[in-house]
């Protein structure tokens, strides 16, 4: 069995991914408690897309993510670098059209999308700056940037909580569920190692991307970001509860 070390490379995530690709979608619903759905909705909500616009779903793994933008009429376009997440989601959505992509190195034309969002992704790219570059490069000018990802728990006791819950609690689960359990201690470490929210956020407005701003689901287990590709200079924000980021 493959699992990446923190390092990132790329050929070592892209294979544990494939390890995992058959049963990942039940592995995500059990490790989540369900929560992996709302976060879906939480981003198609703030993607905001309409019928006849385009959407780049990298990361988008067997396609989950993609299915309710296709299903609303919007054209997205679901890549990964994984090929065994590719093939898992081939079978289930032949009709979405899966593309085999590098988020550090996009294999579309300028301005391309009228929005790019990304979940539980970019964590595991080896340069989030490259990739959050090239992300604004298939953008079209005023399109839109909604990243997903594990973030820190705002409240401490929950945090503490939450953290022991990763490290003692989760390989064992997924031993149960998974298979490739020894990915998901990869994917404890590399949550403990992420940025907090406003960090994610500089580094987002640091790569040329405006109106940055974030709000926590689920206590901050989980972020939203959201920006434009825009006029830079605006600066970033939180914007807590459940109203509209951006």
């Amino acid at each position: 069995m493959t699992r990446a070390s923190l390092e990132k490379d790329p050929r070592d995530v892209a294979a544990m991914f494939d390890d995992v690709a058959g049963k990942y979608d039940l592995t995500n619903d059990v490790l989540s408690l369900g929560q992996d759905r709302l976060w879906r909705r939480a981003v198609l909500k703030a993607v905001a897309a309409r019928p006849g616009e385009t959407v780049l779903d990298i990361a988008a793994g067997t396609g989950t993510s993609s299915e309710p933008f296709a299903d609303g009429g919007v054209r997205v376009v679901p890549a990964d670098f994984s090929l065994g997440m590719l093939r898992v989601g081939n079978q289930r959505r032949p009709d979405l059209g899966f593309t085999a992509a590098d988020a550090m190195r996009l294999p579309f034309a300028d301005a391309s999308f009228d929005a790019v969002t990304m979940s539980f992704g970019l964590r595991n790219v080896a340069s989030v700056e490259t990739a959050l570059a090239e992300f604004r490069r298939v953008t079209r000018p005023g399109g839109r940037l909604v990243v997903c990802e594990f973030s820190h728990p705002v409240n401490g006791a929950f945090r503490k909580v939450y953290t022991e819950y990763l490290m003692r609690s989760l390989p064992p689960i997924a031993r149960r569920v998974s298979s490739n359990p020894e990915s998901y201690v990869y994917l404890a470490e590399s949550i403990q190692a992420w940025p907090a929210q406003r960090e994610l956020a500089t580094t987002i407005e640091a790569a040329g991307w405006s109106q940055v701003a974030w709000r926590n689901l689920t206590g901050g287990i989980v972020a939203l970001h959201r920006a434009v590709n825009g006029e830079p200079g605006t600066g970033v924000r939180a914007v807590n509860g459940e109203g509209q980021v951006g």
